[in-house]
């Protein structure tokens, strides 16, 4: 047996980053001031890490890179932990790392995200009404409406995802 001597690989270039299509805020800013406002009610009193869980959980499923860039930073800077954040993509193999009341706004977030059967299951609402106050559900679903938006506008314009720090749009 003989021992072939290998060279240590240089690192692979990245891809090239992706153009984006249109610049929402500089062509139509009443529309995105219209969101970041819609965006600071919704969340007003809500547990903050609770509400980057919902909007990272929303942005996975939406596929939206630039999203998820924004609120994975911005949950790690509020101190959210790296493990938790990993496991959210499969949270009902690991729900021993949430509370009852973070797994119940995960299972609305995606409820009210994917609407495969075209409506949000009484079950999921149930659960989710027993874990939090009217207004505190209200709130959370004007916070899961929003983040889809969000999503649906930087996944259809193509934002660019990795230049985000956190606290950078602070609304």
């Amino acid at each position: 047996m003989t021992m072939q001597q290998t060279t240590p690989r240089a690192p692979a270039a990245h891809c090239a980053e992706h153009t984006p299509r249109l610049n929402m805020a500089g062509q139509v800013p009443e529309i995105y001031k219209a969101v970041v406002a819609l965006e600071i009610a919704s969340k007003k009193g809500l547990d903050p890490l609770l509400v980057e869980l919902v909007k990272i959980r929303a942005s996975q499923l939406n596929h939206c890179a630039f999203c998820l860039d924004m609120h994975t930073k911005d949950a790690l800077a509020a101190g959210e932990s790296v493990q938790r954040i990993v496991q959210l993509s499969a949270w009902k193999e690991s729900r021993h790392f949430y509370t009852e009341r973070e797994i119940a706004a995960i299972e609305l977030t995606e409820a009210v995200t994917v609407l495969t059967n075209g409506f949000v299951p009484d079950e999921v609402y149930e659960r989710a009404a027993r874990q939090f106050e009217e207004k505190e559900l209200a709130q959370l679903i004007a916070v899961i409406a929003t983040i889809n938006v969000w999503n649906r506008l930087a996944v259809t314009t193509r934002m660019v995802p990795g230049h985000y720090t956190p606290g950078m749009y602070n609304h």
